[in-house]
């Protein structure tokens, strides 16, 4: 059963159920500066890296080096891609290839570009991939940006050559939330994909749990404990306005946006016991969706809405079920191993990333849901909170490096990791966004 696990092994299910348990609790928000930035370290990369070069960017030369740094630091964090050295002169998307010369320093791609002013203190940005075995063009784009804008300018020409190259969708552009716990406060963050520009949303004396994205990004759901007890927020990002829509009776936790932006799934105790609801995202129209003798939490909708995977012990141990979004009896997914708990579908709906225990330790795996086959992807100790990336390629989760709470990112073939910490603090509770509209 969940109850009996010993505390000094409980993963971030058991470990939110114990501080919703706590209760008395005293919430403090404060201004929201700027804090420091995560740091992103590359433990491991593609097999097959596609080699291209990004030139040095036309233009006013601080401007042109900082856009271009951005592009290059997005491609090669990714894992797909190996930085070819484009030598020191510039060149604008105007600029024809020597193609031959491009060819002998083994680059497949370029990139070159431009930043100009474009009149009432805006930027233009413009740029242009070739190809450079095909010698022709692959395409381009213009972003009309700003100084303090430039990073996100650059993220926009980092997902388009992304995209040209590997067919994918880049998420260079989107943006990451987590919890960052200090000196007696915690902090949500949300920050770019990168872990930079990072500016706190809420700051706190008590813990913030289970932040969820809005499908359109512009809200965020979490669990507060400042009202001496489990408190779930809608929080618009915009304005800063937040709303509680589940402030029931006992303890309000685990949201879970449906892709409609218009509903939440949450586990209430309402009623006696953890059981799954569904409540509008105004706080109406609350609805209980099932029944159990044990312990319901951490749902989460399938991307077309259908269903809702959640964890549970109904059944002894805790694994991995669903039950259809309007309701009705659950099915059992997870049958390997004694502890499988935190579903999350990919954005494809063929992949669901969870955490399971093997050998005492929790580490994240993901399983085909077609052929039910899982793969390991880690071979960390406390892994948890897993997010896919919008495009599905990556996984976000925490885990545990000498003791101290981190992010790390891994593909969903294992070969690409990366590790996101800051210099002080725990980071926790990671989710990533969806898509830039």
């Amino acid at each position: 059963m969940l109850r009996s696990l010993p505390e000094r092994l409980l993963p971030t299910v058991l470990r939110r159920l114990s501080l919703i348990a706590a209760g008395t609790l005293i919430a403090a928000q404060l201004a929201l500066p700027a804090h420091a930035e995560l740091t992103i370290e590359i433990t491991g990369a593609g097999a097959n890296r596609i080699p291209v070069a990004i030139a040095d960017f036309g233009g006013e030369a601080g401007v042109a080096r900082a856009l271009t740094t951005v592009v290059r630091g997005d491609l090669e964090r990714s894992g797909m891609f190996r930085l070819v050295d484009p030598g020191s002169a510039a060149l604008s998307e105007s600029s024809q290839p020597a193609w031959s010369d491009w060819r002998s320093r083994g680059a497949d791609a370029l990139a070159a570009g431009s930043i100009s002013a474009a009149g009432d203190g805006r930027l233009e940005a413009r740029f242009r991939l070739h190809d450079i075995n095909r010698q022709s063009a692959l395409g381009g784009a213009a972003f009309v940006t700003s100084t303090p804008m430039l990073r996100a300018a650059g993220h926009r020409i980092a997902d388009v050559i992304y995209e040209k190259l590997t067919g994918e969708a880049g998420v260079f552009s989107t943006r990451i939330a987590y919890v960052v716990k200090g000196s007696g406060r915690y902090e949500l963050h949300v920050a770019d994909a990168d872990g930079q520009n990072a500016q706190a949303a809420l700051i706190s004396r008590e813990p913030i749990i289970s932040p969820a994205w809005s499908p359109d990004g512009t809200r965020l759901a979490y669990v507060s404990f400042e009202n001496k007890k489990p408190v779930i927020f809608v929080h618009s990002l915009a304005s800063g306005k937040r709303t509680a829509i589940a402030n029931f009776r006992g303890s309000n936790s685990a949201p879970a946006w449906a892709p409609d932006g218009r509903r939440l799934a949450v586990v209430l105790t309402k009623d006696g016991g953890s059981q799954l609801f569904v409540i509008n995202a105004d706080g109406s129209g609350v609805q209980r969706l099932a029944s159990s003798s044990g312990i319901d939490t951490e749902p989460s909708f399938s991307p077309d809405g259908q269903f809702i995977y959640f964890t549970s012990d109904r059944g002894g141990s805790a694994q991995i079920y669903r039950i259809n979004a309007g309701g009705g009896d659950a099915q059992r997914v997870s049958f390997e191993g004694s502890y499988n708990v935190t579903p999350r579908v990919s954005p494809d709906g063929r992949s669901l990333a969870f955490i399971t225990r093997r050998d005492g330790a929790f580490r994240l795996a993901v399983m085909d849901l077609a052929s039910r086959q899982t793969q390991l992807l880690t071979d960390s100790q406390k892994d948890e909170s897993p997010s896919f990336a919008p495009n599905g390629r990556m996984i976000l989760f925490a885990t545990e490096v000498g003791g101290r709470g981190v992010l790390s990112a891994v593909s969903i073939d294992g070969r690409i990791r990366q590790r996101l910490s800051i210099p002080a603090g725990n980071v926790r509770e990671p989710a990533w966004g969806p898509f830039l509209k």
